[in-house]
């Protein structure tokens, strides 16, 4: 039987949900799934040959999805993202691509690709000083809107915060910021108060569902219940959206403001499906490996 590597960052659980479930999907298909964290590989260079070396697997393998990359210094995240880069110029498809994962895990240049192709997303700022910071949050304060500051790498809403008051902007610097402030204007919802994730896979969006959350996070990691959607213009928007950052498959979250007026909030490009996969019929696995698979055969 031939062995994919999925990285993921959670081998101490087995790949966790999503790892066992890519794996099942593999296994259905004749591939044995191999669960490898990228801080483990090593590359070494000698007579003028680039190697990467990663541990389990015995043979050259023709492609890897990637399902986590553990957090770490500024160092080592370039040296885990740099080892992806050279297992596709090697020729190996990496699932999403090493480009893909660089672009939407920086959430100021999915921004700015978003912008740049016509698909609405909030007003943003990105700065590193903090005088600027409070200075724009205090122009947008004085118009009498609300801001969201979030981490510029970050997901499942961990560290997104509401600043609705001066008060709120002049405490220490934390860890959740870490020297750049990535500020947007809060999407005022109206009766929408929800929010949406549209999964695409090669242009096509194979599901979608409403978050309902307690709070206005919406996120399935902090408890949001799930339902089916089949608004045509919310999963319209996702594939846009999708496009715009040039990426195989995403999870893209998208709100509709108070005017009906949808905006593209997130591109995830190694997104959860589990709250997604409660609703929808048919297994969101089997998509992703036949779509890995198609691409290696190409």
């Amino acid at each position: 039987m031939q062995v994919v590597p999925i990285f993921t960052d959670e081998v101490a659980q087995a790949g966790g949900w999503h790892g066992q479930s890519l794996a099942q999907a593999f296994a259905r298909r004749g591939w044995q799934a191999l669960m490898v964290s990228l801080d483990s590989c090593h590359l070494s260079i000698a007579n003028q040959q680039v190697l990467i070396h990663i541990p389990g697997l015995t043979q050259p393998a023709p492609m890897a999805f990637v399902r986590g990359v553990a957090a770490g210094t500024t160092q080592q995240i370039i040296t885990r993202m740099n080892l992806l880069h050279t297992l596709q110029r090697q020729g190996m498809v990496i699932y999403n691509s090493a480009r893909a994962i660089e672009t939407t895990v920086d959430k100021g240049l999915t921004s700015q690709l978003l912008a740049e192709q016509g698909v609405a997303t909030p007003v943003t700022w990105v700065c590193e000083h903090r005088h600027i910071a409070h200075a724009l949050m205090q122009q947008v304060l004085d118009t009498g809107k609300t801001l969201v500051i979030k981490p510029l790498f970050g997901s499942q809403g961990k560290g997104v915060r509401l600043i609705e008051s001066r008060q709120q902007f002049a405490l220490p610097q934390d860890p959740f910021v870490d020297g750049v402030y990535y500020l947007q204007e809060k999407i005022e919802c109206g009766p929408y108060q929800h929010d949406y994730r549209v999964f695409v896979v090669r242009g096509e969006p194979i599901a979608v569902m409403q978050r309902q959350g307690d709070s206005w996070l919406h996120n399935v990691a902090r408890g949001a219940r799930c339902s089916a959607c089949d608004e045509q213009d919310v999963a319209d928007i996702g594939v846009r959206a999708a496009q715009a950052v040039n990426i195989a498959y995403a999870g893209v979250d998208v709100m509709r403001d108070k005017h009906g007026k949808l905006w593209v909030i997130e591109v995830n490009s190694i997104p959860a499906w589990r709250g997604l996969q409660s609703i929808t019929s048919f297994d969101i696995a089997d998509v992703l490996v036949n779509d890995v698979l198609q691409l290696a055969d190409a």
